[in-house]
């Protein structure tokens, strides 16, 4: 008889642990294999589900998601009990707006949708309300592992895990340059694109084309601007984490802003003093508007808005001239770190029945496959999402048939912005939108202002020099650092 040293009591009591033990190691391994399916939802084709969609698309843009809607009512849609309804809300401030009136049920606002297009701020603070679906468990592993990662990174909002915000078309910033102008200056003084890949390089350029453009006339100090921008919150944001400092930070779920004086000064350095030399300009609802009226030649923009840039320049009623535009990559401060912004709003779907949300997600998944999905970017300028679409390759053969040459090149260079940039967004947060539009305005405004009156000065005697050095003063700077400062202040928290 074989010793086992155990009482039958023990030795029945180990071969329970041992059992239980090998049933709880089948049953996390089951649980894993869980994860790797995504929830289904039975839907009835004689009867569809209908999904409502609020976007804020106009013109070309609006013409192609409508299309692809369109498209997928009467084909995928059709054969899964899908149909999608799409209603445009105006500009993205008016979406903006809609569906936050929405979300806290103010008097007169619409009922919620069930998708709507929406950036990280306004999704994070509908998402507060608890009305934001997490998208997680309608989606395999594998199929969320095909978006790029910083795309499904933003849509976690502040819980890693969790996708609240679908990712559908992106976009990054470009420097759109009137080749045809640019020509004429490089031509009669040595001035070279590569001159354009830093932020120090750009000012140099804008300081010989306004010289160059003043010569050209009999009349003093009337030079001609070179360069303006979008978004200048993105000049702050990127500018700043290219200098190794998040402006924008979440603590313990709190906001917190980190307003670096000597970041911010370099930020200054590069932006307010050109501009009230006259270097740079804005005047124009956008720069591309700017780069219509002949009031500068160069421009960083969204790489989404390809579409709206000038075939011509317009001298005055009688008189205007066609212009080639060109898309580079934008001028980053020289050697510091490889940051570019990301930008575009994804689509939220809100909660609803299991139908609604599956349903939504069934279209959303079917509009970001990568043919498709480069439908929409070749007529709109977006970025499509999923990895094996964002590579030059890719781009080159899905955009061999691209007319609009300004879309072509466009989507080109973004795509080698995104592979050859850290891409970077700030974090979502209770007050994102009120900090955004402060960083906005604050420096563009002081900048503008304070041109205007050393034009002034200069009209009224005072030499460009004087009048410049007059406002160019460490004091200046000092009295609006502080006083922007005091105003990001009161939006932490």
């Amino acid at each position: 008889m074989l010793k086992t040293g155990l009482s039958g009591g023990s030795l029945m009591k180990k071969l329970l642990v041992c059992m239980l033990t090998c049933f709880m190691a089948v049953s996390l391994l089951a649980g894993c294999g869980k994860k790797e399916e995504a929830k289904t939802v039975e839907l009835d084709k004689d009867n569809p589900t209908v999904i409502s969609v609020w976007h804020y698309y106009n013109g070309a843009q609006q013409e192609a998601f409508e299309s692809l809607v369109s498209q997928f009512n009467n084909s995928d849609g059709k054969d899964e009990g899908i149909y999608v309804e799409t209603y445009a809300q105006g500009n993205v401030y008016d979406l903006e707006k809609t569906v936050l009136n929405s979300a806290n049920k103010k008097a007169g606002a619409s009922e919620m949708p069930n998708i709507f297009a929406a950036y990280a701020d306004t999704a994070y603070q509908v998402n507060k309300l608890g009305l934001v679906a997490d998208l997680n468990e309608y989606l395999t592993k594998a199929e969320i592992g095909e978006y790029v990662d910083n795309y499904i990174e933003e849509g976690e909002l502040s819980k890693a895990g969790e996708l609240k915000i679908f990712p559908v078309a992106k976009a990054t910033e470009v420097l759109a340059v009137n080749q045809t102008d640019w020509e004429k200056f490089s031509k009669a003084t040595g001035a070279k694109t590569s001159d354009l890949s830093t932020i120090e390089g750009l000012v140099k350029t804008a300081e010989k084309y306004y010289k160059w453009t003043d010569k050209a006339t009999k009349t003093p100090n009337d030079g001609k601007a070179f360069y303006g921008r979008d978004a200048m919150a993105n000049y702050f944001f990127v500018g700043a984490k290219q200098q190794g400092v998040d402006l924008l930070t979440i603590e313990k779920g709190k906001c917190k802003i980190n307003f670096d004086k000597k970041v911010v000064r370099k930020l200054w350095d590069n932006y307010y003093t050109p501009y009230i030399k006259g270097y740079f300009t804005a005047s124009g609802r956008y720069r591309s508007d700017d780069m219509k009226m002949g009031s500068l030649i160069a421009f960083t923009g969204s790489s989404s808005g390809a579409a709206y840039y000038p075939k011509a320049v317009t001298v005055n009623d009688k008189k205007s001239y066609p212009i080639k535009v060109r898309s580079y990559e934008v001028p980053k401060f020289a050697d510091e770190e490889d940051y570019a912004v990301q930008q575009g709003a994804g689509m939220v779907v809100t909660k609803s029945s299991d139908k609604e949300i599956y349903a939504s997600v069934q279209f959303l998944k079917w509009f970001t496959e990568a043919k498709r999905n480069f439908e929409f970017a070749a007529t709109s300028s977006y970025l499509p999402v999923k990895k094996e679409a964002n590579t030059e390759k890719a781009v080159e053969k899905a955009m061999k048939d691209e007319k609009n040459e300004d879309i072509k090149d466009t989507v080109m260079t973004a795509v080698k912005t995104v592979n050859n940039n850290k891409m970077y967004t700030p974090k979502a947060a209770k007050n994102g939108s009120q900090i955004r539009n402060i960083l906005e305005t604050c420096l563009s405004d002081k900048a503008d202002q304070d041109r205007k009156a050393v034009e002034k000065a200069i009209k009224g005697g005072m030499s460009y020099e004087a009048a410049v050095k007059k406002y160019n003063t460490d004091q200046n700077f000092e009295q609006w650092y502080e006083k922007t400062l005091k105003e990001l202040k009161t939006l932490e928290g």
